[in-house]
This record gives structure tokens, sequence and C-alpha cells, in this order.
């Protein structure tokens, strides 16, 4: 049950992580925060990282070896690092229509398999 549990936080972490780092660029697209000056932008995506942390601190006590759970912790970090990518391709693709998934892309999440597959090798 800790390998879910793990798994859901670590996804929660990656969206608002990705909304916080690129979320301000939406919003000053369609205007909202067109004026707002580069702290009140700063401060926003802070407010959005608080609850990132919140789901990410959770799932790697709760996923690390060392206090009971399945993952060793180069796995909990490339395990986050697939998931931040993937968040960030769905994300980019629905809040930014223009951008556009190309070869090297999808080469490069082939790379990122082949990383699970080499550090979950025993």
């Amino acid at each position: 049950m800790s390998i879910l549990y793990t798994i859901l936080l670590l996804l929660g972490s990656n969206i608002f992580m990705t909304l916080a780092w690129y979320g301000h660029l939406k919003l000053h697209q369609t205007g909202v925060s067109t004026h707002w000056p580069l702290i009140g932008v700063i401060l926003f995506s802070w407010l959005i990282a608080f609850v990132e942390y919140c789901f990410q601190v959770p799932a790697n006590r709760i996923g690390f070896v060392d206090n009971g759970g399945p993952f060793t912790l180069m796995q909990l970090k490339v395990i986050q690092e697939v998931l931040s990518l993937v968040v960030f391709t769905v994300i980019a693709n629905f809040m930014f229509q223009g951008q556009s998934l190309q070869w090297n892309h999808l080469a490069a999440f082939v790379c990122l398999i082949l990383a699970v597959y080499f550090v979950f090798m025993k």
C-alpha cells in the first residue's frame, strides 16, 4: 500500500510544482498577472509550491526504505523525475497548446523508461 501512497503523493506533488513553475506564464498570457510585480509572481508561485511540499515530504517519508517504505533514495528520485516529466508534458500540452511533442521528446521518454529499469535492477 505504501507503494501506491508514495506514487499518488508524488503525482500530486508534481502537479502542484508544475503549476508553481509554469502556471504564472499562463496567467501572464491571459492577462491576469500582466501588471503584477515580479515579487508578486514569486509569492504566488511559492504559495503553490507550499502545497507541493505538503505532498512531496510525506511521499518521501512513506516511500523511503529506511522509514519502512519500499524505495531507495535513488529510486524515489527517478520515480519523481519520470512523474515530473509526464505531468509537465500533459500540463504543457493542455495549458500551452502551441507546444507539441517532437521525436526527440519521445526519445528522451524512452531514455527515462530505461532509467527506471536500470535503477530498479538488482
